[in-house]
This record gives C-alpha cells, structure tokens and sequence, in this order.
C-alpha cells in the first residue's frame, strides 16, 4: 500500500473500492440493503457509518480491513474536517513530536480533562462533547500498537497549572502524565514560566514522521487549523520547535514538576 493510500480517508477508500468492483453508488446501496444516497453522504464524510455498514462493505467488495482500520479514526462528525487527515498521519508516524502553550496535547488527556476543555467550546452541546472525547481517545490507540510511536511533548508550564475542570480534574490529569511518562516512548519536558517569552506563545503545534511519509504538521489557531506536509513550512515549524526546546526543563526536573504540581491539587 502507498503512503497516499495510507492517508486516504474511509470515505475515499469505500469509493474507490467501489469504483474499482464496477459498481454505481445505487448499485452498492442495493447490494448493501441500504440507499444510494446514504452510500455518497458515507462517501463524502457527510454521514458516520457503523461497524455493521463497514463489515457489510468490506465483503461486498472484497476488502482486507482498509474499512475498518480506519473505522475509530474518521468516523465521528464532530472531528474539524481540516483535521481528519491527522489522526491517519499519527497512525502511520514512528515519531510524533508536539508543543502546547496552554492545555495538555490531546494524545496524553484524560476523558475527564478532555471533557471540561471541550464542553468550554461556544454552542457545544452534550452529544457533541460525549462524541468529540470518545474521538480523542480512540486516537490515543496509537500507543497500544506492537510498535508504538516515539512521542515526544514539550508544553509550557502553565499547562500544569490551569485548572481546566478543577482540582480533583487536574490531580488526575497529572498523575496520569506521570504514568505516561514512565513508558520508553513517551518523553515529557516543561518549559518553566520564568522564562518569560519564547517563540511558542503564538500556538500549540505537532509535528509527524513516518517511514515512506513525508513529514506533516498539525498547526492550531482560533478559527481553523491545517495539516500540511509542506516542505518550507515543515522547515519553519521545526526550527520553532528547537527554539523552544532550547528552554525547557531536562526530563528528571519536568518530571519532578509534574508531581510537585500535581501535590497542590491535593492541598
């Protein structure tokens, strides 16, 4: 399989499956007991298929999993449709490197902080927040595989302090960055507040290799953010990425932070 097949979306895989067994949309719905409409609403990322449409689609067309593995993923609505080409870059990186000014990186959130950070977005109503966790912790099945990624977060200090959902919220919050911190693959570095400005303040940012995969970035802002694989881009957010790195607390300092941080919600 190509990288550009890797990347498609479950959406671009039904289709051009079906394009490749002779097969109309209305033809496929029919083999599928289901309509013509909701097989290009599925196909378009307009309409979230189930397991049962999935296992149904992947006999007809004689599939080997390229529906299902890309089942927990892209299936929920309430991922930002810049976004969904993400989740698929961490499945397929070797090395994930991010940075956050101001709230945990998504892969190392608890349900409960993931939760009151999501429920604070304008209009979010219970469904869209019940949805929007499940979908954060699904993708945070990369580091359950044989071979999971080097993860390697650098967050600012005030991360550790903003008390997003409270302190019985954030005590748990910590102490699970402690637990994930002890695993060979996950690196955690804080930079301290005392040093004032650094080049990470404008957003948070990651950043995704992968063998045969060119390198991709996810870039956050308040309206709508991107992924891109961009060369000159690439270039310009790894060099920020150093910049900060430069201020940050060793591991065994960050490490002890966290857990003198983390001693304060218990006060």
């Amino acid at each position: 399989m190509s990288v550009d097949e890797r990347l498609e979306t479950y959406g671009e895989v039904l289709r051009r499956a079906r394009v490749a067994a002779g097969l109309s949309q209305a033809a496929l719905g029919a083999v599928l007991s289901c309509s013509e409409s909701l097989v290009g609403l599925i196909e378009r990322g307009k309409r979230r298929p189930t397991r049962g449409f999935t296992l149904a689609a992947e006999a007809a067309l004689e599939l080997n999993g390229d529906l299902l593995s890309r089942l927990p993923n892209t299936t929920a609505m309430t991922v930002p449709k810049w976004f969904r080409e993400w989740p698929r870059v961490e499945e397929n990186a070797h090395t994930i490197r991010t940075w956050e000014p101001l709230v945990v990186p998504g892969l190392l959130q608890t349900p409960r902080y993931a939760r009151a950070l999501l429920s604070a977005e304008p209009g979010a109503t219970e469904q869209w927040v019940a949805e929007a966790v499940e979908t954060r912790m699904r993708r945070q099945a990369v580091f359950e595989r044989a071979h999971p990624p080097m993860f390697w977060a650098l967050m600012d200090e005030c991360v550790l302090r903003r008390p997003v959902g409270g302190r019985e919220v954030m005590r748990e919050q910590l102490g699970h960055l402690q637990e994930m911190a002890q695993r060979p693959n996950i690196s955690l570095q804080i930079v301290p507040l005392e040093v004032g400005a650094t080049a990470g303040l404008l957003g948070g940012f990651a950043l995704a290799r992968g063998e045969g995969m060119p390198e991709h970035i996810s870039l956050e802002d308040a309206a709508q953010g991107s992924v891109t694989a961009h060369e000159e881009t690439v270039r310009r957010v790894n060099l920020r990425y150093d910049a900060i790195h430069t201020w940050a607390h060793p591991i065994h300092v960050s490490q002890r932070l966290v857990r003198e941080v983390a001693a304060k919600y218990d006060e």
